[in-house]
């Protein structure tokens, strides 16, 4: 695999990139759900509900994906190429 800048391999990375995306992007969701149902608009506050339940499942495949590569040996090598 080949390690980026970071000394992370790219698969790594990419998944820690969408784990936060989607944990940052949750955490804003919550918020939008708060302004809906302030406004009265249910329908709306349960569609980001949902899309914030997405975006939980999606951190959360990645966060077990991070583990398996972590069991695995795979992944944080050292910008070296050591472990």
């Amino acid at each position: 695999m080949a390690t980026g800048e970071t000394g992370f391999d790219d698969v790594t990375f990419d998944l820690i990139s969408v784990q936060y995306h989607s944990l940052k992007a949750g955490h804003d969701y919550g918020q939008y759900v708060r302004d809906a149902r302030n406004a009265g608009k249910d329908e709306i506050a349960a569609f980001f509900e949902q899309v914030m339940a997405e975006d939980s499942e999606r951190a959360q495949k990645c966060h077990q994906f991070l583990a398996d590569l972590t069991a695995q040996g795979t992944s944080a090598t050292s910008p070296q190429g050591e472990r």
